[in-house]
């Protein structure tokens, strides 16, 4: 339960196609092939199929983002967030700024930031926030940000099945603006590896030569799970509702927990090793406390069971004492 990962495999017919996909290992992966990716992401997102850019894993779209344009601009980030671009923008940017989100709301203060688009910046924010859970954008504050046309803005959405709110309808009109997301989460494909951007004109053009050959049984089980996106809504319904049973349970064990707009919770408790007892009972958690301070983990959601024996492991430490 520390790595976000969706509980439930994929159906029998996307397991299928991926296994279909190890024939053609010896084959690079069709041109048409991805194209037909493409075309079925867009169909998805809703938005045309010329701005969608594939890539194995989300993380490498935004990498290769940052050191694209970090040259000569701030990067602006949010701190805590998803660790690798937090990560990347250390190792690539010459001037960074992190605007700290801070309990019990973990807003994002908007006067910092526009302070900080008076500079030529590219600005990344996951929406909803990796590890907080919380909803940091909103339209008007998008719209307020991609106004200033020294400003690239990427958006990660990584968790958008969940929180059920997007951008993605904005890139057309928004040269500067890049929305990534990911099928390692709500479609169960974590081992696939497939990541997208949406991307605005600007950022097509960066990544006119990014051409992502993905592996055969990652592309198969892709497109196979897209023709059918019913049984992965309907994971994202059972995880929201065990999502919630969790906060309540653990609202009512005394814990602070904070709302969650994603797959996990950010839980603060009074013991600072709290990850590390967890781990001891065979539960794992997300230590958080590189970023936050210490008490802070982060639960995954996982199956109902997974639920139980970590709920159960975190009563038994609570009543020896935190």
């Amino acid at each position: 339960m520390h790595l976000n990962e969706m509980p439930y495999p994929p159906p029998a017919d996307v397991l299928a196609a991926a296994r279909r996909g190890l024939s053609d290992l010896h084959r690079y992966t069709d041109a048409e092939e991805l194209d037909r990716l493409r075309e079925q992401l867009a169909e998805y997102s809703e938005v045309p199929n010329r701005h969608i850019v594939l890539s194995p894993g989300s993380d490498l779209l935004l990498r290769e983002i940052i050191h694209t344009y970090s040259k000569g601009r701030q990067v602006v980030v949010v701190s805590p967030s998803f660790f690798p671009t937090v990560q990347a923008a250390k190792q690539f940017a010459t001037e960074r700024l992190a605007i700290r989100l801070s309990p019990p709301t973990f807003d994002l203060g908007p006067d910092l930031l526009m302070k900080a688009l008076e500079k030529r910046s590219l600005v990344i924010i996951d929406n909803p926030n990796n590890p907080t859970g919380s909803m940091l954008l909103d339209r008007q504050a998008v719209e307020v940000i991609v106004e200033h046309r020294e400003v690239f803005l990427v958006i990660d959405e990584a968790y958008y099945e969940f929180s059920g709110v997007t951008f993605a309808n904005m890139v057309a009109d928004c040269p500067r603006l890049a929305i990534i997301r990911t099928m390692d989460k709500a479609f169960s494909l974590a081992g696939a590896r497939v990541g997208y951007a949406i991307a605005g004109e600007a950022f097509l053009e960066a990544f006119s030569t990014f051409y992502a050959f993905l592996p055969q049984p990652s592309l198969y089980a892709t497109l196979e799970a897209l023709r059918n996106p019913g049984y992965m809504w309907k994971n994202v319904r059972q995880i929201i509702e065990e999502r919630e049973r969790l906060r309540e349970t653990l609202d009512e064990l005394g814990a602070l927990v904070y709302p969650s707009s994603t797959n996990f919770l950010l839980v603060q408790t009074r013991a600072p090793d709290m990850a590390r007892r967890l781990g001891d009972a065979g539960v794992l958690v997300s230590d958080v406390s590189n970023q936050l301070p210490p008490g802070f983990i982060r639960v995954s959601i996982g199956a109902r069971e997974e639920n139980d024996a970590f709920l159960a492991a975190f009563m038994e430490i609570r009543e020896t004492g935190e």
